[in-house]
């Protein structure tokens, strides 16, 4: 059984940073690409960013980029995404996932994905 556990969501002003967590449960951590995908009031989930299975290789959604920043830590099992220079636009609550199968590919497409967690709320106020 896979586990994902989202933390570090908030309130943060506009322009603020903040850092999301995801720990994952299981001893194959680095075989997986993980991503981050949010889904905001009203709208379809969309994708944030991916990293690869050593963390050299990341995509990012246009809308982040630049100002995202994912990363991971396969000794401690945990994914991140750092978040600077916030919009209020970056509303929404964020879910880490990981994909369903042994691969390369930085999926952009959720249903690639097949274990999430339960998300972390993050509002920015203006």
């Amino acid at each position: 059984q896979v586990h994902l556990v989202e933390s570090g969501g908030g309130l943060v002003q506009a322009g603020g940073s903040l850092r999301l967590s995801c720990a994952a449960s299981g001893r194959t951590f680095d075989y997986w690409v993980m991503g981050w995908f949010r889904q905001a009031p009203g709208k379809e989930r969309e994708f944030v960013a991916a990293i690869s299975r050593s963390g050299t290789n990341t995509e990012y959604a246009d809308s982040v980029k630049g100002r995202f920043t994912i990363s991971r830590d396969n000794v401690k099992n945990t994914a991140y995404l750092q978040m600077t220079g916030v919009k209020p636009e970056d509303t929404a609550v964020y879910y880490c996932a990981r994909t369903a199968r042994f691969t390369a590919v930085l999926y952009r497409d959720a249903e690639r994905y097949a274990y999430w967690g339960q998300g972390t709320q993050v509002t920015v106020s203006s």
